[in-house]
């Protein structure tokens, strides 16, 4: 089985007034500004994962500003998640600078079949992964069960739109305070594993795990192998295959996998098996 661990789609209102989302969303018009940035449905995701040969995907949602965008969106990723036949897993999205608001939505969500919340920026959306709010979100998953994803910054590296989402340092420093729940860094987790020849971030790892997402534009493919074997950090169970779609075709990003030196179980690892395990048993 292959599960892409990390894919987006919006609500169809989203493409059709995206205008206005550009005007009322700062993050969203620097991500989506571009005429050429793609704005996908769950159709077209599904339409993808045929062609792909892609069982399941975890669908994540924006990191609005705005709570009721949340809403709205998180509505559209569970219905959409609930058509699918289980081949679609809605990860939602809360702005915690909500309060009270924010723990309700993550409850309606994980009671209307989330796995997870993503995909977080909270420097985007303005709210300190170091201060209070982390901690409550952090609780937040716990007792919900939820897995928590986050879209972390590379400290080097080119700029491109949407770099910023959270600190390396903050995931890093976050990682000590989660207790115990599944957490996921978008795009090799900044570059977190490549720094586990030093033994207090060795130490921290075994509690994160890093998708592949958007791995063509930040690195190059044979770093895998390294990252997968057990003296690499995270080791063979914690690496997951994220496309990034629709930013990165599926086939493509597969083909990229697959093309990266992995040896054959390691490959099964990264392309399903560890996140079938991680989602509890997900099967089409």
């Amino acid at each position: 089985m292959i599960i892409d661990f990390h894919t987006h789609i919006f609500p169809p209102h989203v493409r059709e007034d995206r205008e206005g989302y550009l005007r009322r969303d700062a993050t969203f018009a620097e991500m989506y500004g571009s005429p050429g940035a793609k704005i996908a449905t769950a159709e077209e995701l599904l339409g993808s994962m045929e062609e792909a040969g892609v069982e399941v995907s975890v669908a994540l949602g924006f990191a609005w500003r705005d709570h009721q965008d949340c809403v709205r969106h998180n509505d559209y990723l569970l219905e959409a998640a609930g058509k699918s036949g289980g081949r679609i897993v809605p990860f939602c999205t809360v702005n915690p600078l909500v309060g009270e608001a924010a723990a309700r939505e993550v409850e309606r969500c994980a009671g209307g079949g989330a796995r997870g919340l993503g995909e977080l920026r909270p420097d985007s959306q303005g709210w300190p992964l170091d201060g209070p709010a982390g901690d409550v979100l952090a609780e937040l998953a716990s007792h919900h069960g939820l897995i928590l994803l986050f879209h972390v910054t590379e400290p080097v590296g080119h700029e491109y739109p949407g770099k910023q989402g959270l600190r390396l340092d903050s995931f890093y420093r976050f990682l000590g305070r989660a207790g115990g729940v599944p957490v996921v860094g978008a795009h090799l987790a900044g570059g977190l594993p490549l720094y586990a020849a030093m033994p207090a971030v060795r130490r921290a790892l075994p509690g994160a795990y890093a998708d592949t997402a958007a791995l063509r534009y930040l690195y190059e493919p044979s770093v895998l192998p390294g990252l997968a074997s057990a003296s690499g950090g995270l080791g063979g169970e914690r690496l997951l295959f994220g496309s990034d779609f629709p930013l990165v075709g599926q086939a493509a990003a597969l083909a990229e996998v697959r093309g990266s030196g992995l040896e054959e179980a390691a490959l099964r690892r990264v392309l399903g098996e560890n996140a079938g395990r991680l989602l509890g048993g997900t099967s089409a």
